[in-house]
């Protein structure tokens, strides 16, 4: 244990920003976890992607073309002659459309950003399921351990007991089933912790974990409120901030395709020499296309899509909504909930010490000390799953509000 206690000390001291939660690692190493972790990689090479898109808008697709021709043509009576002509022409963006494409493409970098932001949140939520899997499954099997180790006391005594015949052999032949079934339990416990620190480690492999996972902290409400929190979720969601900056850039996209409706003209030069130099010119070239129904239809296109995203948006916001408020209720209902369940396990611990200090007397028998004894173990486990129900929903409220494990924690 004290071992334990002392790689954990190693753990968390790194972290004086989290010492309301002596259970969680340094928040520098959750941080660089989660920017080191493959999704997030991903969405942060799509933001350099949306960066190289945006410079091709800015640029445009406008680029200098070189045609040109070589003929041979022989007349009666006069011979052969050589023949070519080249022409140099290049298309030209009409006011206007240069700076929609600009700002089509900032507004594209803005909606990767967020969308490597919301990724990077999700996976936040990700490995604080998976911590609070092991931290739970490691206080099982302290707490399974305890109930053992109890129970290996209990039969000891009840052995001697025996042997003086002040005890029935039933009664240690109960509490060797008893003990049985807790080290079946604690095996269980065992497996249960062993599943989750691989399964962590093998997800986040750039967090550090000691042998033994931490006790789970006592949950603390924030200081400022779990409402003042619940308004910050809503206020900070990168949901919502990567669907309004679609929902701009798609509006940004359909002015541009009205303004194409207008197609944008080329202008050049052409150079060319006839019957073998005899005759010679040079002159300006200028084309534009003949906007119809193709440019009519795509224009409706990006309006249907633009109207498309501000719906989308509207949804998105009602879904960060309802998600804030589920957080909000779920912390509060399970703080009250590990409250209620702290006060049961303290209660049944008090009764199995008056129960055990009955038995020693000879006023309470085996069977109803090993039921107080079942009874106190299921209260401290049911304690244990509260406490991490609790943690959980309260850590969640300050992910989704991005408290802790934010971007700006790398600022």
């Amino acid at each position: 244990m004290r071992a334990m206690l002392l790689a954990c000390g190693l753990l968390l001291a790194a972290s004086p920003a989290l010492a309301q939660r002596t259970d969680l690692p340094p928040a520098d190493r959750v941080n660089e976890a989660l920017d080191n972790h493959p999704s997030v990689a991903a969405a942060a090479a799509r933001v350099e992607a949306a960066r190289a898109r945006g410079d091709m808008l800015r640029k445009g697709p406008h680029e200098v073309t070189v045609s040109g021709s070589y003929i041979r043509r022989t007349v009666d009576r006069e011979g052969g002659f050589n023949e070519f002509d080249t022409t140099i022409s290049r298309p030209f963006r009409l006011p206007g459309k240069a700076a929609l494409d600009r700002e089509a493409g900032a507004l594209g970098v803005e909606v990767a950003r967020n969308q490597m932001e919301d990724v990077r949140h999700q996976t936040a939520l990700v490995f604080s399921g998976l911590w609070h899997d092991w931290l739970a499954a490691g206080s099982h099997y302290r707490n399974d351990l305890d109930t053992v180790r109890g129970l290996e006391a209990s039969i000891a005594a009840i052995a001697r007991r025996v042997a003086l015949r002040d005890a029935a052999q039933l009664d240690h032949d109960q509490a060797a089933a008893a003990l049985a079934q807790a080290r079946a339990q604690a095996a269980s416990s065992l497996a249960s912790r062993e599943q989750a620190r691989v399964t962590l480690a093998a997800t986040f492999p750039d967090i550090p974990l000691p042998p033994e996972p931490p006790e789970l902290a006592i949950p603390e409400l924030p200081a400022d409120g779990l409402e003042a929190m619940r308004d910050l979720v809503i206020e900070r969601s990168h949901e919502i901030g990567a669907a309004d900056k679609e929902a701009q850039r798609l509006d940004v996209t359909a002015r541009r395709v009205r303004a194409d409706r207008v197609a944008d003209p080329s202008f050049g030069v052409r150079l060319f020499s006839e019957r073998g130099g005899t005759e010679t010119g040079a002159g300006v070239v200028a084309s534009i296309p003949l906007g119809g129904g193709y440019r009519r239809a795509a224009a409706d296109q990006a309006s249907a899509e633009a109207n498309a995203a501000r719906m989308e948006l509207s949804a998105v916001t009602r879904t960060v909504e309802a998600m804030a408020n589920a957080d909000l209720s779920n912390a509060r209902t399970r703080f009250n909930a590990w409250s209620n369940t702290e006060s049961s396990a303290r209660s049944a611990g008090d009764a199995a010490a008056r129960t055990a200090r009955g038995y020693q007397l000879g006023q309470i028998d085996l069977v109803d000390l090993l039921y107080a004894q079942r009874q106190t173990n299921d209260a401290r486990r049911m304690e244990i799953d509260a406490r991490s129900e609790a943690n959980r929903a309260l850590l969640r409220l300050e992910i989704d509000s991005h408290s802790i494990w934010a971007a700006t924690d790398r600022e």
